[in-house]
């Protein structure tokens, strides 16, 4: 029994798309969907669909691109975008960020138990806060402009009722450490959000000014306040695997089809959590 992890689907594209339909059966395990699995409903529910079939749990929590508002859901933007994803999720059975949190119960490959654990499916944006100190919130985005970077966030995520993304962010922040904070202390924790919750992890070589998109500093800390023993993040499309104050912190991607090897197959890009 395994609780696994897969982020930035992207099913829009035909080549993920069809490598997500041909991974196998994992009738005990649980997979972690970090965000970005798509822009619509559709393709959530698809995904849904695919994958709750083969997998005994899945536990989803949104990306930007699920946010987006797109030409064919004008009408749902902001909250009340990420409310009726949140109604897919439960006509599916699957865990989000508005449910209780479940306990992992599971045991490893040698009969060791791996819990119990709270698995914590959450919902933190970002707030341009992932920059250097000399920059200041207004010349975040000029900042990375300067680079030639303008996310598309900018253009497609609507905060609304929020006035802006980082007032957004406040709110689902103050939120989640309310709930984190009602967590039984005598239980350890997987930490589960689409956008990294350290500013250091948010490094992308290429492109380092898109940082500002990619979290806010308010969660530095939650990997040591709300006791993690992995905490799991997307959204960069590099994998990769860091430790800090005795935690894991995984970056699960998987990327658009030309980040990763077709020859491989999806599965391969699984991540072991527990």
């Amino acid at each position: 029994m395994q609780l696994l992890a897969l982020s930035d689907l992207h099913v829009a594209d035909r080549t993920n798309r069809d490598a997500i339909a041909a991974i196998p059966p994992h009738r005990d395990d649980w997979l972690i969907l970090a965000g970005d699995i798509g822009e619509t409903e559709e393709h959530l529910a698809w995904t849904f669909e695919t994958l709750g079939a083969k997998f005994a749990r899945l536990l989803w929590v949104p990306g930007n691109h699920e946010l987006w508002t797109t030409p064919r859901a004008a009408d749902l933007r902001g909250d009340a975008k990420y409310r009726r994803l949140v109604d897919v999720c439960r006509a599916y059975g699957v865990s989000s960020p508005e449910d209780p949190y479940p306990v992992w119960e599971g045991k490893g490959a040698d009969g060791t138990d791996t819990g119990p654990c709270v698995i914590a499916p959450l919902f933190v944006l970002y707030d341009y806060s992932f920059r250097p100190d000399h920059v200041t919130r207004d010349g975040a985005v000029p900042w990375a402009k300067e680079h030639d970077l303008v996310c598309a966030d900018e253009f497609l995520l609507d905060p609304h009722p929020y006035p802006t993304r980082d007032a957004w962010c406040a709110a689902r922040c103050a939120a989640t450490e309310e709930r984190l904070a009602a967590v039984d202390p005598a239980l350890p924790t997987v930490l589960v959000n689409h956008f990294p919750l350290r500013q250091e992890h948010a490094w992308l070589p290429s492109i380092p000014r898109f940082s500002i998109w990619c979290g806010t500093r308010r969660t530095h800390d939650w990997h040591q306040r709300f006791r993690a023993k992995v905490v799991v993040s997307g959204h960069l499309h590099v994998r990769t695997t860091r430790w800090l104050d005795g935690v894991r912190f995984e970056e699960v991607s998987l990327g658009y089809s030309r980040q990763w090897s077709q020859s491989r197959g999806a599965e391969s890009y699984l991540r072991t959590i527990l």
